[in-house]
């Protein structure tokens, strides 16, 4: 049996070393194998041990958000990403960004680059919604509310204290829909802002908000 017709049961995530050494089993070296795969463009590697399926197999990459989450976890996607899975802002991201309990870091791919920027818990742990994103592809991602939130403390230099300025941030810097921004629980943001970094900021955008209803 082909590698593509052993490795297409697995595609619906990243795929482990382990999983692709067990593939290859039948082969006396299996890292070998594994470089062979890699340059014959039947394997890429996105880190150190996962791999994703390659251009020469004809088989479907998992959704880049998925890939996210499995290049460093714990994390969920968030920021600009999260918003624009949502449609809050109207520009396609290109940079998967994500938010992670450990260290910042990014990671350049063959298929594109993954940033992740540190949180601490508990407000880490609120706003994380798991979404399908294809049929058996499932990932974590910030809800509206939190990748907003996300955003401001995430931002160098974001510090709102006026309505006006909360006002020009979302709609003239970040292109938001005021409609949009209406919708957002409004209670849940308060009940996070105890537990959050930027604390006023964060209050302030909220009662922002408030003069949109």
């Amino acid at each position: 049996m082909s590698f593509r017709k052993k490795i297409k049961y697995y595609t619906q995530a990243p795929i482990t070393h382990h999983v692709v050494s067990d593939v290859v089993s039948e082969y006396g070296r299996p890292n070998d194998k594994i470089s062979e795969l890699m340059k014959k463009g039947e394997l890429l590697s996105i880190r150190r041990g996962l791999y994703i399926p390659g251009p020469e197999t004809d088989l479907p990459a998992p959704n880049s958000i998925l890939i996210a989450n499995h290049l460093r976890g714990p994390s969920y996607v968030s920021l600009e990403t999260a918003l624009s899975f949502w449609g809050m802002i109207p520009e396609r991201v290109h940079e998967i960004s994500s938010v992670t309990l450990k260290t910042t870091k990014s990671y350049d791919t063959p298929i594109g680059r993954f940033t992740y920027q540190h949180l601490n818990s508990p407000y880490y742990v609120f706003g994380i919604e798991r979404v399908q994103l294809e049929e058996q592809q499932f990932a974590l991602i910030a809800s509206r509310e939190k990748a907003l939130c996300d955003k401001i403390i995430l931002t160098s230099g974001v510090l709102l204290r006026s309505i006006s300025q909360t006002l020009d941030f979302l709609l003239e810097d970040m292109r938001m829909d005021e409609d949009l921004l209406v919708d957002l629980n409004l209670r849940m943001i308060a009940e996070w802002i105890e537990d959050a970094p930027k604390k006023s900021s964060l209050k302030m955008l909220v009662k922002t908000l408030e003069t949109l209803r």
